[in-house]
């Protein structure tokens, strides 16, 4: 499938495949997949352990290379990539929300919601610091920006990665179980979070998840088995995911 040409895909690989291992005793991680990402769609990527979900997040966000095919990020094909020019790339278009938060301990929630420019080397523009305000206002995190993430609870830390992933309005979020560290509560404020973001701000996403709750959040679900595409479907309720990742498994 050539998807190359499509100009509503924020993302896409082609062909791509990822190998580990020796001559000998090669791993295949992903085997010849081919698919997209498109605007302002919520994605959740789904699989058993070692389906190749996790490979295939690190290759398209430029944390790993890929042994075969391409890679590209909006118009930029970032394959070949060198190390410090990805560097920059991730810094700029890509958003990250992880499940144990990886905020910055020392910094405040203000300076953590704005490393990304620090990093950068430059203050947010006007325009840049009216959105990064609007997503304090909406988190709910405007009284706490003088805190320490320590002083939060797991589900506010949530926020503040959310917002720091949002505020450079990247190309697409990249969340890995996003969830994992919260009650189902706070789970789900958290999922309608990023549900919103894409629905009222156009965001991407693509999320890896195991728990079919959360995938039911997502506008479209990628199930991956033994390094490949084995469906692509759209909205799905619990049950459904549930149904069919036990047969996944059944089938293994």
């Amino acid at each position: 499938m050539d998807i190359s040409a499509n100009s509503d895909l924020v993302a896409q690989v082609e062909h791509l495949s990822k190998r580990y291992g020796t001559a000998d005793n090669p791993v295949t991680a992903l085997d010849d997949v081919s698919l997209g990402f498109r605007r302002g769609e919520f994605t959740a990527v789904m699989g058993p352990s070692g389906s190749g979900k996790s490979t295939l997040m690190h290759i398209m966000a430029g944390l790993d290379q890929a042994s075969g095919g391409r890679v590209r990020l909006g118009e930029t094909d970032i394959t070949s990539l060198d190390d410090d020019a990805l560097t920059i790339l991730r810094r700029r278009r890509v958003g990250f929300i992880f499940q144990s938060f990886n905020l910055v301990p020392t910094l405040s929630l203000q300076a953590n919601i704005t490393l990304p420019f620090e990093l950068d080397g430059r203050q947010p523009s006007a325009t840049e610091q009216a959105w990064i305000d609007e997503l304090i206002t909406t988190l709910g995190l405007g009284s706490r920006l003088a805190h320490r993430p320590h002083e939060l609870s797991g589900g506010q830390q949530q926020r503040v990665a959310i917002a720091r992933a949002l505020a450079t309005r990247p190309d697409l979020v990249f969340a890995d179980e996003p969830t994992g560290n919260l009650d189902s509560r706070t789970g789900r404020n958290v999922l309608a979070l990023l549900a919103a973001a894409s629905t009222q701000y156009g965001q991407s996403i693509a999320m890896v998840t195991h728990d079919p709750i959360a995938a039911s959040y997502a506008d479209r679900i990628i199930f991956l088995a033994d390094g490949k595409v084995a469906l692509d479907r759209g909205r799905s309720t619990p049950e459904e995911i549930s149904a069919y990742m036990l047969g996944m498994e059944r089938a293994a």
